[in-house]
């Protein structure tokens, strides 16, 4: 698999990242290592996980990452692995309130260690935003743990551009780091209009792109493959029943703009001998920016599939033919 370095850190890494939220919970642990196992012998080596992950299910705190520390210890070779997790998420039962004070920043970081059994986070992501705090302040935080050396990197995921720009030029000000790279929802399905109730989930759009090339930055987006829309198991009309993760793909992207873009990612598959869901991930590694979309595989299929699209690169002709564009 292809690997680059994320811009202003040393961190070189798969362009492939792998999603971990459901192992160790949805996912069987002995499934969850098999499948890791899988992903670094394919040449991956980016997981991301977080603090939160799989809480909602009350078997315990942080399931995902204790699995994943876990499997690092059993397998070794921490070195060659960029981990990454996320802290700085609200409460379950109170979203509304904000968790990112320097003691809250600090409490979910040191957590973080401990579950994964490690002394150092590669990329530590800030899971949410909070407006009311300075930039400036939670950047202060974040730079005194790179200097203390519990991570090398951190990135913010659901931050919008503005506040991406207000830490960054706080940071340029005082001569440290701001974020490597930002997290939001992007992919190459088009979101139904208001389906995304929570507000504070940072969506890909125009301006944001506009300015995540304007200064270069990484972008590690989740939902990258749509909730499987690519895959092969949606079409249009279909009649989808209530309940499971079909019900969620109908609500978020069946539209026409998304399965026009379907049947163009069909189309491309075939003149390269690949496949749409292949496709829809290089579509994200092939833009402009250094772009490492989130990957979820909860079986082994899946996970080959969404490997092999680690070597797959489109030409900007392409990449405007799957969004419509330009002729092909």
């Amino acid at each position: 698999m292809n690997k680059r370095t994320i811009p202003g850190t040393p961190l070189e890494a798969s362009v492939i990242c792998l999603g971990t939220s459901a192992y160790g919970g949805t996912l069987p642990k002995e499934e969850a290592m098999e499948l890791l196992d899988l992903f670094t012998e394919l040449g991956g080596n980016f997981l991301d996980t977080a603090n939160v992950y799989e809480d909602w299910l009350g078997k315990g705190k942080s399931t995902s990452e204790r699995t994943l520390g876990e499997w690092l210890q059993l397998r070794g070779g921490r070195d060659k692995i960029i981990l990454a997790t996320k802290g700085g998420h609200p409460d379950l039962h109170s979203m509304s309130v904000s968790r990112l004070s320097k003691e809250e920043i600090i409490h979910d970081l040191e957590q973080s260690l401990r579950h994964l059994q490690t002394d150092y986070i590669d990329l530590y992501w800030l899971h949410r935003d909070d407006p009311s705090i300075p930039a400036g302040e939670i950047i202060e935080t974040l730079h005194e743990q790179v200097a203390a050396g519990k991570i090398r990197a951190f990135g913010c995921s659901n931050w919008s551009a503005r506040r991406i720009e207000e830490a960054r030029q706080y940071a340029e000000r005082r001569g440290i780091a701001s974020f490597a790279a930002s997290q939001p929802l992007w992919n190459l399905a088009v979101l139904n209009e208001g389906i995304i109730a929570d507000p504070t989930v940072a969506i890909m759009d125009e301006k944001s792109l506009a300015y995540y090339k304007e200064i270069g930055m990484a972008v590690v987006p989740f939902s990258s493959q749509a909730n499987g829309f690519f895959g092969g198991r949606y079409f249009r009309g279909q009649d989808i029943q209530m309940g499971g993760s079909g019900h969620i793909v109908k609500a978020h992207y069946f539209n026409d703009a998304s399965f026009d873009r379907l049947d163009r990612a069909k189309q491309l598959a075939e003149e390269l001998g690949t496949t749409a869901s292949r496709i829809a991930l290089a579509y994200l590694t092939s833009q402009p920016i250094p772009v490492f979309p989130i990957a979820g595989a909860n079986k082994r299929a899946y996970m080959l599939d969404s490997c092999a699209a680690g070597t797959l690169s489109l030409t900007k002709e392409q990449l405007l033919f799957l969004t419509g564009g330009s002729p092909m």
